[in-house]
């Protein structure tokens, strides 16, 4: 397998600029993926990394070899794509076998491949089946296993499992995790679906308007966001965003002013800010809770059930509602009164840019405040 390394890479069309100076570094066996809101450039630059797109400016090394120039074909690169794209008039045996027979390889080695990729992906059963006879997750499988076969260097997945249900989705993300496993293959996934994002990577890429915001593990995004764009694109539901006046700055933390008025103190570097200025409370559903008495007060506007746990929309004023997650045994009625109280070791806050102040709350303590994402599963 190999490395991946894009060095100041730019890509435009014509005078619209889509991919801005991107750095990164992807490890020879890591698992990588891209994520961000529609037009953020992800395709894209995974496109370019294929070779179906030139790069405008730049340099794109693979395994220690610049490919810039290099046909897809000769940078040993494998892609799925969204939509399946099986020869209908093939079986399954003869669609994983087809590149292999391009390349011109032995009848014994393309059997051997075929075979051993198809008890990889637990298709073996399906070899002589045409398309039509798959379900959705099948065909995906043989998608994927046609990537397999070639043995490549990478392999690039763009949004494979945005055509399936949510239960295959689910089958086939454990799917995906295995063969990183068993393989140990350098792999990049696009996706804008950040729960796909969060249970499959090893590294995360949060990508914004053709540009890195981000770039870290899914516990390193969820806990420690480098900016608004990132804490509110990673955790589902949304991190909670409230607008709050400093109020104080001591050497470890800020004091700002809830709604309403009552303080809080936030163990964050004070950095630059200053008392009166505006700065943004972050703070995630799961750390905000019911209580007798609490900093604020607001009114339950809706409940979603959700089984293990539901969510209260809490209207706390000034413009600002609330996502709390409470457990599934608890019972809110709408409209009722509630007081909530925040976790200040895992608030955040961000500077009138939109930057994170560092946090002084030590080590991620991922036990208390890991998402829960099997809701957006």
């Amino acid at each position: 397998m190999a490395d991946v390394v894009l060095k100041n890479v730019r890509k435009s069309f014509g005078r619209m600029k889509v991919i801005h100076g991107v750095d990164l570094d992807i490890r020879d066996g890591e698992f990588v993926v891209f994520v961000g809101p529609s037009g953020c450039g992800k395709s894209t630059l995974l496109r370019l990394i294929a070779g179906l797109e030139d790069i405008t400016a730049g340099d794109l090394f693979i395994g220690g070899e610049r490919v810039n120039d290099f046909v897809p074909a000769k940078r040993g690169i494998a892609m799925v794509f969204q939509s399946y794209a099986l020869y209908p008039h093939m079986n399954v045996y003869d669609n994983m076998a087809f590149g292999l027979e391009l390349a011109k390889s032995s009848k014994a080695e393309i059997d051997r491949k075929v075979r051993e990729a198809a008890r990889m992906l637990q298709i073996e059963h399906l070899l002589d089946r045409k398309p039509r006879q798959l379900s959705g997750g099948q065909r995906q499988r043989v998608a994927i296993g046609r990537a397999i076969v070639r043995d490549p260097k990478v392999f690039l997945f763009d949004e494979p499992l945005s055509n399936l249900d949510a239960a295959l989705r689910v089958q086939t993300r454990i799917e995906i995790t295995k063969l990183h496993n068993d393989t140990r293959a350098t792999m990049i996934y696009v996706t804008h679906d950040q729960v796909e994002a969060m249970t499959l990577a090893d590294r995360i890429v949060v990508l914004n308007s053709g540009r890195i915001e981000q770039v870290g593990t899914p516990l390193e995004l969820y806990h420690r966001p480098a900016n608004r764009f990132v804490a509110g694109f990673i955790g589902s539901p949304q991190m909670n965003f409230i607008e709050c006046q400093v109020a104080g700055v001591g050497p470890n933390e800020v004091v700002v002013n809830l709604p309403g008025g009552s303080p809080l103190s936030v163990p964050v570097s004070p950095a630059e800010v200053q008392p009166g200025e505006t700065v943004t409370l972050g703070v995630r559903p799961d750390h905000v809770r019911v209580t007798d008495r609490g900093p604020l007060t607001g009114r339950i506007e809706l409940v979603e059930e959700l089984g293990e746990n539901h969510l209260l929309y809490v209207d706390v004023g000034q413009g600002h509602r609330l996502t709390v997650r409470e457990p599934g045994d608890a019972r809110h009625d709408v409209g009722s009164t509630v007081s909530l109280d925040l976790t200040r070791e895992f608030c955040h806050l961000f500077d009138r840019s939109g930057e994170a102040l560092p946090s002084r709350a030590g080590a991620v303590n991922p036990t208390p405040s890991s998402p829960d994402l099997t809701s957006a599963a």
